[in-house]
């Protein structure tokens, strides 16, 4: 494609237009999986409450997603007359635009990702944060008691926890020797295992708790606590506002199932044991692979929901706190001796 659109245009237009079309792929892709994963949490979940979840719009409830979408953008957008008004328009867009910014330097298979960066962890952790600031500013300017301590207690919750994945992941940095998510990828590979999940299990262990943490999923869901706080920091958003908060957690809940998959899991590859024994699984995409993980990996979310009650915010941060941090410390330390012995052996 490259090929015949240089033969008419300069070589930066070139580049520009396949950037511009990866977007659009990614994004709308995306966005597809976000509007469906709603649909499997139904279902998922009322299979697992003996009930049959979505099945009146379309076959199935197959169109129930796109029903809902329509209903939220046609709804009435209502404003509380004491809110802040600029950062309530705001909020919701921060948020929406912190997620699905992530999206651009996730490598879903070899050499397709938008933005091969060498710092791709760090961005995602920045992406996170900013995110956060889009939840406390919708609390706080909602002008509402329950929208103003679910953002309190998103607020702490964030620093709590990305801490705690932050130290987790510094395990597959020690590892990968990079902080490039691609190159993590084809670390994993050259290992016997080929992933990370097996020698890193405590740093798999303490991020896959905080990823529930970081989105706001039960049984960590304090910021929104329905019992409660009623929906929490979003409360008060109606209509196509409160469509993108839905978007981003969602998005969320895809980008830490991508995440886990490309630093524990070994992404798009699989082992070379199972390939050795099984060749023909060396002709399958490398797509597919990646996007099984995922999968998998969300399905584990609903699962969750489904099982566990939610914490009180005493537990909630003693977990973060007394257990994961500690936890994530150790594991870089066992890593780095690990590492260094080997290096000596060598």
């Amino acid at each position: 494609m490259s090929a015949f659109l240089g033969a008419f245009l300069p070589p930066f237009i070139v580049q520009l237009v396949i950037i511009l079309l990866k977007i659009a792929v990614v994004i709308a892709i995306g966005l597809l999986h976000v509007a469906y994963a709603t649909y499997w949490e139904r279902k998922v979940i009322g299979h697992m409450q003996v009930r049959l979840g979505p099945r009146e719009v379309g076959p199935f409830g197959l169109l129930q997603p796109i029903a809902d979408g329509v209903k939220l953008f046609f709804k009435e957008d209502i404003i509380p007359a004491n809110a802040d008004k600029p950062l309530f328009y705001l909020s919701p867009v921060i948020f929406f635009i912190a997620a699905i910014s992530s999206l651009s330097v996730i490598p879903f298979f070899e050499s397709f990702v938008i933005a091969d960066i060498n710092i791709g962890l760090l961005f995602l952790f920045a992406m996170s944060s900013l995110g956060a600031y889009g939840i406390v500013l919708s609390g706080w300017s909602s002008n509402s008691k329950y929208a103003f301590l679910g953002g309190l207690r998103s607020a702490s919750q964030v620093i709590s926890y990305e801490i705690s994945m932050g130290l987790s992941l510094v395990g597959v940095m020690l590892m990968a020797g990079s902080l490039n998510l691609s190159d993590i990828v084809r670390a994993q590979h050259q290992y016997p295992t080929g992933m990370f999940a097996v020698p890193q299990f405590i740093g798999f262990f303490v991020f896959v708790v905080s990823a529930f943490a970081e989105t706001n999923r039960l049984p960590f869901d304090l910021p929104e606590a329905e019992s409660e706080l009623v929906a929490g920091y979003f409360t008060e958003y109606s209509g196509f506002r409160f469509a993108l908060f839905f978007l981003g957690e969602y998005t969320g809940m895809i980008i830490m199932s991508s995440i886990s998959s490309i630093c524990f899991l070994g992404g798009w590859t699989i082992p070379r044991f199972v390939t050795d024994l099984l060749p023909f699984l060396n002709y399958v995409p490398g797509i597919l692979w990646f996007l099984l993980k995922v999968y998998c990996f969300m399905f584990f979310f609903y699962w969750v929901r489904a099982t566990l009650p939610r914490y009180r915010y005493d537990q909630l941060m003693a977990i973060g706190w007394k257990l994961l941090i500690p936890l994530s410390l150790l594991n870089i330390v066992i890593t780095a001796i690990v590492k260094i012995w080997f290096r000596g052996m060598a």
